[in-house]
């Protein structure tokens, strides 16, 4: 009986936390609201870009990017891309004899000299909106606090556009969840085709390349691998270069990006079978 007691209370006070906890919500992001727009103020640009995002006559990142502008201040992307989402991929491996093998955050390398040995920790990082916006990049240092704050900083400088749709023959909803036409790319001896899936399909993909999706939006995908698989490096610089080529592959005006790559061409091929049928 004491043993129920005691479950009870616990049940009783983790539901009491759970409410503190969102009745507190709304007000830790108002606090984080005003620490940005702090932060936002007390920022001083050094680069021409970054006044003229401060000053208001750049309000909109695309200006940036379809331009091909180099960003050389994380606070553009900060003030132009409110609420951005960041995470670590897995790069690493832990050591020793019963944890050996897991996969880590930080990549940890040595250095051998007289003195001793050097350890340097490198990570990989990712910084998205899930609304078409993505930037990877990679950050080493001694120290892991600095190379995380390293990798975050170069991957909002690295921050591309992406075009999304519903490519798939299969679904045409109309709605931008997936890839608009299969795109591919190699890096080192893994090759990753990615493929637009009908919606609710999810990313049928590595586990570090859907967070890297996640990030930019897609959450349907059908994915094809090719290669040393293993070597997460090149499976997501791969991926980083297929997002990339979305952006290069040029397509004709009369596709509709957004309300399915094909229906255009589908009838514009009706329209000719009926013309035909209709001479004879």
């Amino acid at each position: 009986m004491t043993e129920e007691k005691e479950e009870i209370k616990e049940k009783k006070e983790g539901e009491a936390e759970n409410k503190e906890v969102k009745e507190k919500a709304p007000e830790a992001k108002e606090e984080v609201v005003k620490e940005k727009r702090s932060e936002f103020d007390s920022w001083k640009p050094k680069t021409i870009l970054g006044e003229k995002v401060k000053s208001g006559k750049i309000k909109n990142i695309d200006e940036i990017l379809d331009k091909g502008e180099k960003i050389l201040e994380p606070e553009i992307v900060d003030f132009l891309l409110p609420g951005l989402e960041s995470e670590l991929l897995l790069i690493g491996q832990s050591k020793g004899k019963f944890g050996g093998g897991q996969r880590r955050v930080f990549k940890q390398t040595q250095k051998k000299t007289r003195e001793g040995n050097r350890p340097k920790f490198a990570t990989l990082a990712v910084v998205g909106n899930c609304n078409g916006y993505v930037g990877l990049s990679y950050g080493k240092s001694r120290e892991t606090v600095p190379a995380r704050e390293k990798a975050l900083r170069k991957a909002k400088l690295n921050i591309i556009k992406i075009k999304r749709s519903c490519g798939s023959w299969q679904c045409n909803c109309g709605e931008p969840h997936t890839m608009p036409f299969a795109v591919q790319a190699k890096m080192g001896s893994v090759t990753l085709k990615l493929m637009p899936a009908p919606r609710g399909t999810g990313l049928c993909v590595h586990r570090e390349v859907q967070k890297i999706l996640r990030l930019a939006g897609v959450t349907d995908v059908w994915s094809k691998t090719l290669g040393h698989k293993k070597t997460t490096n090149n499976l997501i610089g791969a991926c980083e270069l297929a997002l990339r080529n979305l952006m290069k592959i040029k397509h004709s005006n009369d596709m509709k990006i957004v309300e399915g790559a094909y229906e255009k061409s589908i009838q514009k091929e009706f329209e000719s079978l009926e013309e035909i049928k209709e001479e004879n």
